[in-house]
């Protein structure tokens, strides 16, 4: 090992950054994911097994998923290819499959690995284009996405991989990476680092490996050959001084989304359209900021104002078929009449207490009456008996129990205080006086 003392900080520049120093090289020094990777864990038998199938892995950014891409591949002896969705074309995608059929008469049989970084960003050519070669076992996939893969992956390609979600860092493990970077690299092993508070730094961190590697490389860094003391306040200036070199490396910048869907539940459209173009002018994915316009209809504006939602899914399809720059129009239109529009979350809260109600209740009965009779046998035990079809009573409406007998009366949406609601709350109250006065 290269020794590297205090003074010789300034050329450390000429050594690989931080989390590649640190990048862990098999499963032992890997850190996290242990519902995958931990004893008996299904990525873990798979390993042991030898028995390799394609695969995707799903997880906010540096949680490690291309450096278990590559512990993979080294412990089963595989050759590893690896394209960027971002940079490869059809025509790359072609060529790691030709030489993979070329290169099986000298690999024992055994199908060499296409890592695919951002596979969320492959256009659908692209990935049918894999869809032969991972049928026939020509090359194992291992998709790596930070984006929901049922929205991005053709089925046809999900249907063939299975996708194993992958979870942000736990402070354990923050302190772990922490701990072993101090100890172990050949940098700062030899630097005088005391460590006082470790808050803003997991903090900024956010569960991220490679933010937390970066944070301690650039605050490291800041003292020169002085004796390091990592405290929040060093930390945080050392931030706010290094934006630049701190989001150069395409993160996902969860402080400006953070910023961004605070701003249009806040109903300020100048500081939301701001931080749009924040996210825009960093290399967001558009399509990844329409999503959010989704849900912010839905759990912030809701019932407020119903026609948010279609507009916001609107511009969900008009992203992704005119993409960028055009894209940035109908994003900026959606978040300022977001942002403008009244807000209510309360089918946001209605679901969630009745999710929580459900899963309390998983067995109460349905009545009766309220259940279908297919078969003769059902009919006679009295499914469906007593039944009213609404639309045979005035005004549409029957005076019927539907909750089961164990939940009558339990009330679970609550209609907010806005001009739409209102006209909602007068309605339900003259029918269901039981639940609204």
């Amino acid at each position: 090992m290269t020794v590297i003392g205090d003074d010789e900080i300034g050329r450390s520049r000429m050594l690989p950054p931080l989390p590649e120093r640190m990048r862990p090289q098999n499963l032992e020094s890997y850190v996290g994911q242990r519902h995958l990777i931990g004893p008996g864990c299904v990525l873990r038998n798979m390993i042991e097994n030898g028995n390799l199938s394609s695969f995707i892995l799903w997880g906010p950014p540096g949680v490690g998923k291309t450096t278990l891409s590559r512990i993979v591949a080294k412990s089963l002896g595989r050759e590893f290819f690896t394209l960027s969705a971002v940079s490869a074309g059809v025509k790359d995608v072609r060529d790691v499959i030709d030489r993979a059929r070329s290169n099986s008469l000298f690999s024992g049989g055994l199908s060499p690995i296409l890592f695919i970084d951002e596979i969320h960003r492959f256009s659908k050519s692209q990935q049918d284009a894999l869809l032969g070669a991972v049928e026939d076992g020509t090359i194992v996939l291992i998709g790596a996405t930070t984006e929901n893969p049922s929205f991005e992956v053709i089925t046809p390609l999900l249907s063939r991989c299975q996708v194993f979600v992958l979870k942000s860092l736990e402070k354990d493990d923050l302190q772990f990476l922490l701990d072993r970077a101090m100890r172990e690299d050949p940098v700062l092993s030899h630097k005088d680092i005391t460590v006082n508070e470790t808050e803003a730094l997991f903090r900024y961190s956010s569960g991220d490996a490679r933010k937390l590697l970066n944070i301690l490389e650039i605050v490291v860094g800041s003292f020169g050959s002085a004796p390091v003391v990592i405290d929040n306040k060093a930390v945080t200036s050392c931030l706010q001084e290094n934006v630049a070199i701190y989001d150069k490396g395409g993160e996902m910048h969860y402080d400006v989304i953070s910023a961004f869907i605070k701003s249009v539940r806040g109903s300020d459209p100048n500081a939301a359209v701001y931080y749009l173009a924040r996210m825009l002018d960093g290399g967001e994915d558009p399509l990844f900021i329409a999503r959010r316009l989704c849900i912010l209809a839905a759990e912030d504006v809701g019932l407020a104002n119903p026609n948010a939602l279609l507009l916001a899914n609107s511009c969900f399809q008009i992203v992704h078929t005119i993409g960028m720059p055009e894209a940035r129009i109908p994003l900026a239109e959606v978040t300022i009449y977001l942002a403008s529009s009244p807000k209510s979350n309360s089918a946001y809260m209605a679901i969630n207490e009745a999710l929580a109600v459900a899963k309390q209740t998983p067995d109460a009965s349905v009545p009766l009456y309220l259940r279908n009779a297919p078969t003769k046998l059902m009919e006679e035990l009295g499914y469906g008996d007593g039944y009213k079809y609404a639309h045979d009573f005035p005004g549409h409406f029957a005076d019927l129990e539907f909750m089961p007998d164990q939940l009558s009366g339990r009330k679970f949406y609550e209609p907010a205080d806005n001009r739409q609601e209102e006209t909602l709350r007068s309605r339900l109250t003259s029918l269901w006086p039981k639940y609204y006065k």
